[in-house]
């Protein structure tokens, strides 16, 4: 059973508990700014190294790999040294990941950028792993979806603002010759804030959760007798590589001759519609998860985003352009539904559960490339299938992979 103590663990001073959910929304907030900000380095790396789409998207291959490798010890490090010291580790590894891109810059070295951008990702995983189930947890289980879509509406914020902020620091410069050396100050900024934000997170007074059965380190093992974090960690790996798939390659499909024919940083500008949709979905989502069966609006959700791909694919013009940006509308509660349904029930193994559905995030590595590989050989617009039929297998999710045993 988790408790949430009242008193701090060294001061014995009251907690300033009404300070957890906004901070940790705060973070949500940051690292959906940081990770969509890989949609503009993707176009802008792919032109500056002259890179096909399987190169370009081992941007995210590399980032989202730091999810797969680094999720487990994440899990063992949060159970070690609890929530709010990892959540510092975190941004301070991320902090030196966005630092790292000045020097990835100046040499003019794309393994640097992807080595870089993976040290960046194993801080946001550490975050992710500490803060995803610390806000399930800050409240009763049945209202747990909702608290948790609610913060990842503040994610979907910073990764609507993400595209507007590349678009004119990065993307902006590409006719200007100034190349890779665009990147630098917008990283540098958000090297400063992170180191800034770890400060600020190591001199709160958090709640302290006290889990009275906690494992002393991850185990799989343990989750063997729920089916459904299983089926729930396949469907992070179908949705978080399809969301990646489809905003990654959002500014060359507007890009293209039948949609709009726009150059990289106008149609980045588009890309803010994609993640803005998600980020108002959630707000909407939220409420209407209290009404709504959450897996029933999660199987809607997953078919109206395979619906919408579809049309995109067969339609020109401004209808092809608003059908897939809507993709983001449906996208909205997915994550945080799939992600709270499958924690269901865990009690005790809360923390390895979350360690594994963090592990499942790779998705967003293994389906970027796999859709840049059926661009190189079928063309851009056919390749938007596989995110296609991801979203048919979250449909299902909802449905019924998502029931406990």
């Amino acid at each position: 059973m988790n408790t949430v103590s009242t008193t701090d663990s060294q001061s014995g001073q009251p907690n300033l508990s009404s300070w957890a959910l906004p901070s940790l929304t705060f973070l949500f907030f940051i690292w959906g700014f940081i990770t969509c900000l890989n949609d503009i380095l993707i176009p802008h790396l792919k032109a500056v190294f002259d890179l096909n789409y399987t190169q370009a998207m081992l941007i995210q291959f590399c980032f989202f790999t730091a999810y797969f490798l680094v999720s487990l010890p994440a899990g063992a490090l949060i159970n070690k040294v609890g929530y709010q010291k990892g959540i510092v580790l975190g941004l301070l590894i991320a902090g030196f990941g966005t630092l790292n891109f000045i020097p990835a810059a100046q040499l003019h070295s794309y393994p640097w950028f992807l080595a870089a951008l993976f040290v960046m990702a194993s801080g946001i995983t550490i975050l992710q792993v500490a803060a995803n189930p610390y806000v399930t947890i800050l409240g009763p289980e049945r209202t747990a979806s909702s608290r948790l879509t609610m913060t990842q509406a503040f994610n979907s914020l910073g990764t609507t603002l993400a595209p507007l902020f590349g678009a004119s620091l990065i993307l902006g410069t590409l006719n200007s010759g100034e190349g890779a050396e665009s990147v630098q100050l917008p990283y540098l900024l958000l090297t400063a804030a992170l180191f800034l934000v770890a400060f600020v997170f190591s001199r709160l007074n958090l709640p302290v959760v006290q889990d009275e059965k906690a494992a002393q380190s991850v185990s799989l093992s343990a989750l063997k007798p729920y089916r459904h974090v299983w089926w729930g960690a396949l469907g992070i790996f179908m949705y978080v590589g399809a969301e990646v798939s489809v905003g990654s390659t959002l500014v060359n499909f507007i890009g293209t001759e039948h949609v709009l024919a726009l150059a990289e940083a106008e149609a980045a500008h588009y890309v803010a519609w994609y993640w803005g949709g998600a980020m108002v979905g959630r707000f909407i989502g939220a409420a209407l998860m209290q009404r709504i069966p959450a897996g029933l609006l999660l199987a809607v959700h997953a078919v109206a985003a395979s619906a919408l791909i579809l049309l995109a694919m067969g339609s020109t013009g401004q209808l092809a352009l608003w059908t897939i940006l809507a993709v983001g509308l449906a996208n909205s509660i997915m994550f945080p539904t799939i992600f709270s349904l499958a924690l269901q029930g865990l009690k005790q193994h809360t923390s390895q559960g979350a360690g594994l559905l963090c592990l499942a995030i790779v998705g967003g590595a293994i389906v970027p490339v796999g859709q840049g590989l059926l661009a190189d050989q079928f063309g851009l617009t056919l390749s938007f299938l596989l995110p296609a039929a991801c979203y048919v297998y979250i449909a299902w999710f909802g449905l019924k992979g998502h029931k406990a045993n």
